[in-house]
């Protein structure tokens, strides 16, 4: 009954379609029984109870149709967290984005650090198809008593950032509370995340079963699967010869014996990927490497047993994210062939289709920041032949926060989505449902920033002028000088005026 009463308050918007239904079986059984009845039947009689017939059924079929619509939006307003404490949300477009999350494209996205965790933010608003395979890099570094307290096997970090990075609402309290560092005394140095994996694991015996229930407890947008579940270590080789073996300490000795790395590899090589990172690989639409540290968090995932040989073999549209900045200690000087070099002596060709690279229209003021740590942009070199059966894509995906030049995750989202859909158009698939509703997200989607481009424009536009008129007033109003000495002048005017008076008489 309570169901039922809910349907029939008016803040549902219910009752009309009902009534219109009813409407509609009493105009439609009052033809039928008009029909049954009479024997014989004038032409303009039988011209009204036909229309009256129609119209019944008619308003029966729009009933039906206006009732299951409003009763789907119903079930997104209690379902869906983005109505929860939000005006003015727009219930049909949340329908719609149900059905492209539902639908959407199988999106792998393999990286780690905040370069994976900005292609997951962004590719969260197409679809809900994501996998996250995340770098496990942690292991070789030396952990503290607390840490050696809790004996944990697989490091969570990246896990824990792709799941937050994946949640439904990311503004929402998740980030704070799994990033939380423990104050107590015998805790000191662990996060919330850290104790939190330790019980998962203690309940299901399982690092993996851990983080797949979490995928759930947390109702992220996709699924999160580290790389491995082996321990491996992140180990470089630099052009010296000399070999680190720890991960945290590759760049420092490589800025200390002012060399170069010459490759990196898994200690041990063999370690196989964890379940279901192949199914996932080998599912894909679309898959997505970078961006982020090329040697520590893009390479070692694909040195992983089989992982670039899956991606090779996979039919999927094969995307590089490069990065906008070199990174010291690993890609000093490094264009944008470099990185792709680098991967393609690693673990060979075919990785990548495409290359989505940045314009470097930054404004040099940031610039400046980078280059006092010894980092710079990237160089737009992409002659070299061994890139020649990549295509590259110029565009503008960086952004600032905080004072740093970031990737922008909705524009890296967009020109992805972008590549899928032209593929589909390629394959003739322009009928198909999939990719009306994900072309229909991506214009609107695109109209929205370009929206938001032209409105920051003019603010800037309109601050300029501001500030031009205020300095013209400030000018204007008094100078520095005459600010200072106003009452010296005021009396020298005043004696001056006064001594050709004197005179006259």
């Amino acid at each position: 009954m309570k169901g039922v009463w809910h349907w029939l308050k008016s803040s549902s918007k219910m009752k009309r379609w009902i009534f219109l239904v009813l409407i509609g079986i009493v105009l439609t059984c009052y033809g039928i029984a008009k029909i049954l009845v009479q024997k014989e039947m004038e032409f303009n009689d039988a011209g009204k109870v036909v229309i009256t017939f129609v119209v019944g059924f008619t308003c029966i079929v729009l009933g039906l149709i206006f009732l299951n619509k409003r009763n789907m939006e119903l079930f997104i307003e209690a379902t869906d967290d983005r109505m929860k404490h939000r005006k003015n949300v727009n219930v049909k477009s949340l329908i719609f984005d149900r059905k492209i999350y539902d639908k959407g494209p199988k999106i792998v996205a393999i990286g780690g650090g905040t370069g994976l965790n900005t292609v997951l933010t962004g590719m969260k608003r197409y679809t809900k198809n994501l996998t996250a395979i995340v770098a496990v890099s942690e292991y070789g570094k030396v952990p503290n008593n607390s840490r050696k307290a809790l004996e944990t096997t697989l490091p969570f970090e990246e896990v824990k950032d792709s799941i937050v990075a994946l949640s439904a609402d990311r503004h929402s309290e998740l980030d704070k509370i799994l990033n939380h560092e423990m104050k107590n005394e015998k805790l000191r140095g662990l996060k919330f995340s850290d104790i939190y994996f330790t019980a998962m694991k203690e309940i299901y015996r399982n690092d993996l079963i851990s983080i797949e229930k979490s995928n759930s407890i947390f109702k992220i947008i996709g699924n999160v699967i580290p790389v491995t579940s082996e321990e491996v270590k992140i180990c470089a080789e630099l052009e010296n010869g000399y070999v680190v073996e720890e991960k945290d300490k590759i760049a420092e000795i490589v800025n200390d014996r002012m060399t170069k790395i010459s490759r990196v590899f898994l200690k041990p090589s063999n370690c196989k990927p964890a379940p279901g990172v192949l199914e996932a690989i080998r599912e894909a639409d679309s898959i997505i490497i970078g961006p982020g540290s090329l040697y520590t968090n893009v390479i070692p995932n694909l040195l992983v047993n089989v992982v670039a040989k899956a991606i090779k073999e996979s039919k999927a549209i094969k995307i590089y994210v490069n990065n906008i900045m070199t990174e010291p200690g690993q890609t000093d000087d490094y264009s944008v062939q470099d990185h792709i070099k680098a991967i393609i002596e690693h673990c060979g060709d075919g990785l990548i289709d495409y290359c989505i690279y940045d314009t470097g229209e930054v404004i040099p003021e940031y610039i400046k920041i980078y280059n006092k740590e010894g980092a710079d942009l990237v160089e737009q070199k992409i002659n070299d032949p061994a890139v020649k059966r990549i295509k590259f894509i110029k565009k503008n995906i960086s952004t600032i926060m905080d004072d740093k030049i970031r990737h922008d995750p909705y524009l890296i989202a967009e020109s992805a989505i972008t590549l899928i859909c032209n593929d589909m158009k390629y394959q003739d698939k322009e009928s198909d449902p999939e990719y009306l509703m994900l072309n229909a997200k991506l214009q609107s989607d695109k109209r929205i920033n370009k929206l938001k481009k032209e409105k920051k424009k003019s603010d800037k536009k309109n601050k300029k002028k501001g500030r031009e008129n205020n300095k013209q007033s400030r000018n204007k109003k008094q100078s520095k000088f005459s600010a200072k000495y106003s009452d010296r002048i005021k009396s020298i005017r005043e004696s001056g005026e006064k001594y050709p008076r004197e005179l006259k008489k």
